[in-house]
């Protein structure tokens, strides 16, 4: 059983009802928008699915004009039907989507949501496995090696034909909690398919993100760390899973802050886990602080693909899903992607937070990142209104220096193949600036 995290409230009699869209809510506000398109032949994951999607990225489409994508009865490069539908770029094929992901119009102000988010985080609320729709379907045991039982029964997408070595989860969430304070951090990690109940975890260690973190303090206790793999569900916490976030706020609550309602979690199956009640699909299992495993190549926002490199890997424990089941992939990979909307509408909120309250230049106006660069942050664009010679160059030297609070290097040596060494990086930045009248 999952232990009980201060932060989560429990709902004893009446099961809370949902207040914000779930995946199915959302591709149906998308439908009525006009920003949905429909396949309904079968369309092959392996080599056809994300090409198509991505062709609107790279084929000199404007950025409102994007749509998303569902596929309705996807097959491999063998033919094998998959019941379980294929959603891309649903989430932020374009800036609307996104906000319609959020459930605001278009006169919100997204910097002001993401700072009351975190400033009023909403806490979760449990109910019961029996009422939480992703629980519907439950696979455990030996019938996740039993054919298309385990991860080969979920339909991810190849992201890069004839690059890529294995089907990769982009729109990978990870749910894990910290043994001693019980936060739960939420973290976007691509996830390798390598069998039917094994994972590769790429938890971007040279960052030192907060799965990492959590990853040591299981190391020194000598345990593996329980996590849970979420795959499509309620886009507010897709949101927040690609966010940067102090390590000390519960990500669950401020997904609630952004929707102004308590997220619905249930207890996990067989690890001692939160997990959002209204996902679409959640595999659980356990990842080794004792082993690495080789992970990769895989294409990066850069346009390279990155060679092979050593990473944490899960163990399935256990797959649930709901009935109707739809499997949520993101085009990232070089920029301008999914990826790159995502970033850029989560990113700006924290460079203008930071500008203004964190150092302190209260003529910051607004702050603007270049898509097609937002994954590497060279290009960015800060308006001011009537600026001291003095607090321009503050916004310049505030803004160079920003990503590097983000960058911490935490590496301890161990028994099999040890982390990677620290990188040193090198952050260059082209900065605008337009002084408003």
């Amino acid at each position: 059983m999952a232990k009980r995290n201060p932060r989560i409230a429990t709902a004893v009699q009446a099961i809370p009802e949902r207040g914000y869209p779930d995946l199915h809510e959302h591709l149906q506000r998308l439908d009525d928008a006009g920003l949905l398109i429909r396949v309904a032949r079968p369309v092959d994951k392996d080599q056809e699915m994300h090409p198509l999607v991505r062709w609107q990225f790279r084929g000199g489409i404007k950025e409102r004009d994007r749509k998303a994508f569902l596929f309705e009865q996807p097959v491999d490069a063998k033919g094998k039907r998959y019941d379980i539908p294929v959603a891309i770029g649903v989430l932020a094929a374009n800036r609307r989507i996104y906000r319609i992901g959020l459930g605001c119009d278009e006169d919100t102000d997204i910097n002001a949501l993401w700072s009351e988010a975190r400033t009023n985080p909403v806490a979760p609320v449990e109910i019961p496995s029996s009422a939480a729709p992703v629980h519907e379907v439950i696979i455990s045991g030996a019938q996740l090696k039993s054919r298309g039982k385990g991860m080969d029964g979920i339909p991810v997408p190849i992201s890069t034909p004839g690059w890529d070595n294995a089907p990769y989860v982009s729109a990978a969430h990870f749910v894990s909690r910290d043994p001693d304070s019980g936060v739960y951090n939420i973290g976007t990690y691509r996830a390798m398919i390598k069998a039917r109940t094994r994972v590769g975890c790429n938890p971007s260690i040279e960052l030192g993100q907060g799965i990492y973190r959590h990853w040591l303090k299981y190391r020194e206790r000598g345990e593996k760390m329980p996590v849970a793999l979420c795959i499509g569900g309620v886009p507010a916490i897709s949101y927040v899973a690609a966010q940067k976030l102090a390590y000390d706020l519960d990500e669950f609550s401020v997904a609630g802050g952004l929707v102004k309602a308590p997220i619905r979690v249930t207890q996990a199956r067989t690890v001692p886990l939160m997990v959002p009640a209204d996902a679409e699909i959640i595999v659980e299992g356990f990842v080794s602080t004792e082993w690495l495993e080789p992970e990769a190549p895989f294409g990066e926002s850069h346009g390279h693909v990155n060679p092979k490199e050593y990473n944490p890997f899960m163990e399935v424990t256990c797959i649930t899903r709901r009935r109707d089941a739809i499997l949520c992939s993101i085009i990232s990979q070089m920029t301008p992607s999914e990826s790159s909307v995502i970033k850029k509408m989560a990113y700006e909120p924290l460079y203008l937070e930071h500008l203004r309250d964190g150092i302190g230049v209260k003529s910051v106006v607004r702050v603007m990142l270049h898509e097609p660069l937002t994954a590497t942050q060279k290009l960015t664009v800060i308006q001011m209104r009537k600026p001291s010679p003095a607090e321009v160059w503050r916004a310049l030297m505030g803004a160079v220096a920003f990503p590097s609070r983000h960058v911490e290097n935490r590496h301890r040596g161990g028994r099999g193949h040890r982390p990677r060494q620290p990188r040193r990086r090198v952050l260059g930045h082209g900065l605008s600036f337009q002084a408003a009248p």
